[in-house]
């Protein structure tokens, strides 16, 4: 195989920007679409060689891809990629993975069926460089061993309009979930990306339309407690204005933050737990130094180096950016921050996907048809925000 044929599988904002560059990758075609509105069929269609379908099913039985890319509603990403690997196709998919924890597991174990099929989740900020830098600092050992993660991102600021834009956004049939299924994927993807760690126990608060009238979550703080005793936050809302996001890495040598585009790194002269265990003064200094960190840029627009990965893991074996399996870890952070929230109870992990899915079956009898804002005729949307959920 020279040429990967891929087919697009949902037309809406994200899956059209995708089709439009997919023939700039190299060693990749756009051979097919599909969607359920044929009127986008047949626009995407227009003046290309390629074919339209209306279901998954058809695109996948055609014979006509090697790969598929899904950009379709978040509850279908599951079974079109289990679809997929049935039929010998890779998959890239958007986030999120799935809805649930229970799903995502389901896909994998699907893949494992098949692990010379490729499978990759679209998360493009594991791209950014300043991301890409905090990893590589942390990895190297500049940071020592990690005490607290903090990281304050509430410039998600959304209006009822936003949510009245779409009669399934904000609902738990249509989205299975709000700010942190929504808006946060790529930051509780990040997360355990940046530092190789995964929360053992989360504990959290959770608002039900606090401050839009929806029926899924529109605020969350948790408390995030890993095996080897570090401590994370995480504070989210899309109804705060002007917001903040803010990154905080604390460890034994220092402090990394990450806030507008600038990362300074706060390094101590010793180790803390030196310092701490053997100084002879009771309240000793730290001696420390503030280190702007350069880490460069990338004018390649983020999504297309995560499809040229994909592409070229597929024809010259090259790593994976973020292999499918990975895109459970931030799935099941933000299920269990969910589910704390609205029990505010204590959630052990690894999750119990049974529980959350029950947990959202009864999230939907309880509040289902609660949102109530609707579209305004005179609504003003940006085409550009929705590519940021």
């Amino acid at each position: 195989m020279d040429k990967v044929r891929i087919g697009v599988i949902g037309l809406g904002n994200m899956g059209a920007f995708h089709a439009a560059y997919l023939n700039s990758i190299e060693g990749a075609r756009l051979t097919a679409v599909c969607d359920v509105d044929r009127a986008r069929v047949d626009r995407a269609c227009k003046d290309r060689d390629i074919a339209g379908f209306q279901t998954y099913q058809q695109l996948i039985d055609s014979g006509a891809v090697d790969a598929v890319l899904v950009a379709t509603p978040h509850f279908q990403h599951g079974e079109i990629a289990r679809a997929a690997f049935a039929k010998g196709l890779h998959v890239l998919t958007e986030k999120p993975m799935a809805v649930t924890i229970g799903d995502a597991r389901r896909t994998l174990d699907a893949h494992a069926k098949s692990p010379h099929l490729g499978f990759a989740m679209m998360f493009q900020m594991r791209t950014f460089p300043m991301y890409r830098k905090l990893r590589e600092l942390i990895a190297d050992g500049e940071l020592g061993e990690i005490s607290r993660i903090t990281w304050l991102i509430t410039d998600w600021f959304r209006t009822w309009t936003y949510y009245g834009s779409g009669g399934w956004r904000a609902t738990w049939a249509g989205e299975g979930g709000g700010v942190l299924l929504n808006q946060c994927p790529h930051n509780l993807d990040l997360l355990p990306w940046i530092t190789a760690l995964m929360p053992g126990r989360i504990t959290a608060v959770a608002t039900i339309g606090k401050t839009h009238p929806i029926e899924v979550e529109d605020e969350v703080s948790a408390i995030l407690e890993y095996p080897d005793g570090a401590v994370g936050h995480f504070v989210t809302t899309t109804g705060e204005a002007p917001g903040t996001n803010r990154l905080e890495i604390v460890g034994d040598r220092g402090k990394l933050v990450l806030e507008r585009g600038r990362i300074v790194f706060t390094r101590t002269r010793k180790g803390v737990r030196e310092i701490r265990e053997t100084s002879p003064e009771a309240f000793a200094s730290v001696e420390a130094w503030d280190i702007d960190i350069p880490y460069g840029t990338d004018s390649r627009e983020p999504h297309t180096i995560i499809t040229q990965n994909f592409v070229n893991a597929i024809l010259k074996d090259e790593a994976l950016i973020c292999p499918g399996a990975e895109g459970a870890k931030g799935l099941e952070i933000g299920n269990a921050m969910l589910m704390a929230g609205i029990t505010r109870a204590p959630v052990n992990l690894p999750l119990d996907g049974g529980a959350y899915e029950q947990l959202l079956k009864d999230l939907t009898a309880k509040y289902g048809g609660r949102k109530t804002v609707q579209a305004r005729p005179d609504a003003v949307t940006d085409i550009t925000a929705s590519f940021k959920h």
